[in-house]
């Protein structure tokens, strides 16, 4: 449960983080604005550009606490990572999978399989909850595509074809994801998905939930030794968490895009908590992101029973146990790895 609650989110922008006695301590220009006991914390998201001093980031590494900085806009800048203390008989093995592209592209097109039936899920509920409010040719289109879709990717054997599915499937399923928006309609339209800038509020939205679902990821996967900037679909790049991407495809439907349909369509985001720029582009304002964050905890904290365990857990625990599974089939334990496929 510590990895539920424990998290010091920081968006004050011109704050500076410090070590004192144990405690972080934050402080603007000469004022201290706040004091939390270091070691009562799992992780710390700071929203900002004044940093931390290398006192607390290191003791967050000695301490295996996550530090994790974004710009105000919620673009992810860094994690803070130490000694890497994860069994390295585990790591091999993730090192030789990864350079495996036959053994590479197995696992990768399990999370994949896992996405497209997620999103098929998404818009099957939304079209049984509101069938009055949608196009139903349109959704029963779209979620027969995404079932041929996953059941095709389960046997896909190079990358290529494999990413390729997976394009085609997201082009299905945002193309009739705005109808699932059923509240201020006019201001939170959704035609397409823009990544860079985030284009519309709906998008602006879905980037900053995908930054924290990434993070909490990571930190799952480092939590159970694996190597989290090693993935087995998206490739090896300087300062990104490959595989932290791999694990979170599985879960951005029915874990981050309900969660942003939910804060629209419950009214708990508004259109003036945002900030517009030139080209369509919107970032969250400050109140925007403490409204955001706020729910993002208590989304974390309801529990849901696990497809493949059979149990129980809160929404949170999810990448941790995601991580412990594929942990345990990277060793050999299981003969493959069960992605979370939501029902």
């Amino acid at each position: 449960m510590r990895h539920l609650l424990n998290t010091l989110f920081v968006l004050t922008e011109d704050a500076y983080l410090a070590l004192e006695n144990d405690n972080v301590v934050l402080w603007q220009e000469k004022r201290v604005l706040g004091r939390v006991p270091l070691l009562t914390l799992t992780n710390i998201v700071y929203f900002g550009y004044k940093g931390a001093s290398p006192a607390l980031m290191g003791a967050c590494a000695t301490h295996d606490i996550g530090l994790c900085f974004l710009t105000p806009q919620g673009r992810f800048l860094a994690r803070t990572s130490g000694e890497s203390r994860g069994n390295v008989v585990l790591r091999r093995r993730q090192y030789r999978l990864a350079d495996d592209g036959v053994a590479s592209c197995h696992i990768a097109r399990d999370f994949i399989a896992g996405k497209i039936h997620n999103s098929k899920t998404v818009l099957a509920r939304g079209l049984r909850d509101h069938a009055l409010s949608v196009e139903q040719e349109a959704f029963q289109q779209a979620i027969s595509n995404l079932s041929q879709a996953a059941r095709q990717a389960r046997n896909v054997e190079d990358k290529e074809t494999l990413r390729g599915m997976e394009g085609n499937a997201a082009h299905s399923y945002f193309s009739v994801f705005g109808q699932l928006i059923l509240r201020d309609k006019e201001c939170f339209s959704f035609h397409s998905r823009v990544k860079r800038p985030p284009e519309g509020r709906v998008n602006a939205l879905l980037s900053f939930a995908y930054t924290l679902l990434a993070h909490d990821c990571a930190s799952a996967l480092e939590s159970v030794g694996l190597d989290a900037y090693v993935g087995f679909l998206h490739t090896d790049r300087a300062g990104r968490t490959s595989l932290a991407l791999d694990l979170m495809e599985e879960l951005r439907s029915i874990y981050a895009d309900r969660f942003v349909l939910a804060l629209i369509n419950n009214r708990q985001i508004q259109a003036d908590d945002f900030i517009e720029q030139e080209n369509n582009c919107f970032f969250l304002t400050d109140d925007g992101k403490k409204a955001f964050l706020q729910a993002w905890q208590a989304k974390k904290r309801e529990e849901i029973k696990h497809p493949f365990l059979g149990e129980k857990i809160p929404w949170g625990l999810v990448p941790y146990v995601q991580s412990l599974l594929l942990a345990r089939y990277i060793r050999g334990d299981i003969s493959e790895y069960p992605a979370f496929l939501w029902k």
